[in-house]
């Protein structure tokens, strides 16, 4: 039986937290992919603390940067500081593709940065290849 690779999707913009299900519903890899608003509430998820305390560990977290009461970097900073959740791979999915952003967040620790491309077909690209890299490609840290 194939391992079920838990995915948690940081991302405040609803239209794009609908367009990333969407995308994932395409996805052939068994996964789980849950979602938080912000990044109080990203920390708390991967620290399981109310209300997420019986929330799964995620394999992989999906970014944003641009988020209210606490940012991406904030959020990234935080993970890469904790010995616990620094194994978790990060992948920054934001809309930004300013050199400042893309030099901080891997400065940080980020395991790779993608600019949100615009339009259905791009962006279904994108999650196609992210799929192929990161649930094909690559082993993932165990638990």
């Amino acid at each position: 039986m194939k391992k079920t690779i838990q995915i948690l999707l940081v991302e405040d913009d609803p239209g794009d937290v609908i367009l990333t299900k969407k995308m994932f519903k395409n996805i052939q890899a068994t996964h789980q992919l849950n979602v938080v608003g912000d990044g109080v509430e990203a920390m708390a998820y991967l620290r399981c603390e109310p209300p997420y305390v019986k929330s799964p560990r995620p394999d992989l977290v999906l970014l944003d940067l641009n988020m209210p009461k606490k940012n991406g970097c904030e959020v990234l900073q935080e993970m890469r500081s904790d010995e616990t959740l620094r194994p978790i791979p990060v992948v920054v999915l934001t809309t930004s593709d300013h050199a400042m952003d893309v030099n901080n967040a891997y400065r940080l620790g980020a395991n790779s940065y993608i600019t949100k491309p615009s339009g259905l077909e791009a962006f279904s690209q994108a999650i196609e290849s992210l799929e192929t890299f990161w649930f094909k490609t690559v082993q993932l840290p165990t638990k």
